[in-house]
């Protein structure tokens, strides 16, 4: 069944209006209007900070450079290199970092943000830019504007806005130019039903757009093999995302369906655990990334829902697999820990788990910083500590190069030259 005819999304609705609703919902409401009441208005110029001492790496080139300085002027780097070579300000704030290693902030290319308290985890546990994986209420957008007007309080965020699948359940209820598709006795499936989702994503200020081609595989009623979305439903939704010059993350773990889902044109595979080994071949080609959401994964082992908990023990061997020939091809990859539900799990567990999976210690942390940063755009701003760079920096208690695991927990965190 389709909505026959669907007019275009309202006008009357204002994003202001949108964004305030999903303020609400994501409890950033008191902190954004906080912030706007604040003599420096409109968007957070970010801080003027410099970290002295420590160790320095570049994930970019692999240079270690030791008794490091990094000048932070309005959020943005400014100089980086060895205390001899660079001069502190004179009167700049100084985070001294001796003893410690200094990393650019971390990426986190798939996380569900739906609450502020989300958002200040997953900034604390490092990750200071990141890439929504969708939220029912496009509280994302309310997240990603806390986080240009107060940088202390959440990653710089892509936000998807509401996920493109076949059942939207209470989501339709997320604005007033969806409800029409609560008629939809098969769900959101019809050419102009899958239109009309991206377009009011792309209306109400979407960066990216989200999708599946598979059921989830932490539900245990679902089966993550069957597929839910063909190759010809697929394209039309990477269409109406490129007519709005976005991409699109597709949720995947069938053969056929991550096939599907590359074929047609998407920007990341999600999950992909069956991938093939054409199908990476086909990556490889097209630029396509692979966010594997390993944590996501390995974090059903242990669970008390037996289905689960041998998904998980089953899936992972494959997934690491998977990964390791994907890096081997040379298919770029990005970190996502695909944290759901309240629960943030710290990025640092996805790097850990792509060295496990066979990276270097140097490839693993790249996963999490310039890889997932071009995914994002970000490549001229984040992933590294350069000058012009975002002022973005994790300090470690131990050398990752060494030991990534040390990544799970940062001694201190910094976004845009703001201590978190």
């Amino acid at each position: 069944m389709c909505v026959a005819p669907l007019p275009p999304p309202s006008s009357k609705l204002t994003r202001r209006g949108v964004l305030a609703g999903a303020a609400a919902l994501a409890g950033t409401a008191a902190l954004t209007t906080s912030a706007s009441a604040a003599p420096r208005r409109g968007r957070s110029r970010g801080g003027d900070l410099v970290l002295r001492g420590g160790t320095l790496l570049d994930p970019a080139t692999g240079e270690v450079t030791e008794d490091a300085v990094v000048v932070i002027e309005g959020g943005v780097v400014r100089a980086a290199g060895t205390r001899k070579a660079v001069k502190v300000p004179e009167g700049a704030e100084i985070l001294e970092a001796d003893g410690k290693w200094i990393l650019p902030g971390l990426v986190e290319a798939h996380i569900h943000l739906n609450t502020a308290t989300e958002a200040r985890d997953a900034i604390r546990a490092g990750a200071t830019s990141a890439r929504s994986g969708s939220t029912n209420f496009y509280q994302d957008i309310a997240v990603r504007e806390l986080a240009r007007q107060v940088p202390a309080q959440a990653p710089r965020l892509q936000a998807a806005g509401i996920f493109v699948t076949p059942d939207l359940g209470d989501t339709v209820l997320a604005d007033p130019d969806l409800t029409e598709l609560a008629r939809l006795k098969d769900g959101v499936r019809s050419a102009e039903a899958l239109r009309r989702v991206v377009a009011v994503n792309l209306k109400r200020g979407a960066d990216v757009i989200k999708t599946r081609v598979n059921e989830r595989a932490g539900l245990p009623e679902q089966d993550p093999l069957t597929q839910v979305y063909s190759y010809e439903q697929l394209s039309e939704i990477v269409t109406a995302a490129k007519r709005g010059g976005k991409g699109v993350l597709c949720h995947s773990y069938s053969k056929k369906g991550c096939h599907d889902a590359v074929t047609a044109g998407i920007r990341s595979l999600e999950h992909g655990v069956f991938v093939g080994e054409q199908t990476l071949h086909e990556m490889h080609r097209r630029g396509t990334y692979f966010t594997p959401t390993l944590t996501a994964i390995a974090g059903m082992i242990g669970s008390s829902d037996p289905v689960l908990d041998e998904r998980g023990r089953t899936y992972l061997p494959v997934l690491k697999r998977a990964v390791l020939a994907a890096h081997e091809m040379g298919v770029p990859l990005a970190a996502g820990t695909d944290s759901s539900g309240g629960e943030v799990k710290p990025i640092g567990r996805e790097v850990e788990l792509m060295r496990e999976a066979g990276l270097s210690a140097l490839d693993a942390i790249r996963t999490a910083t310039t890889s997932a940063a071009r995914l994002l755009g970000l490549q001229a701003t984040a992933g590294r500590l350069a000058p012009g760079f975002a002022g973005d920096a994790v300090l470690l208690d131990g050398d990752p190069l060494a030991d990534v695991t040390v990544l799970k927990h940062p001694a201190r965190v910094v976004h845009a030259g703001v201590t978190v």
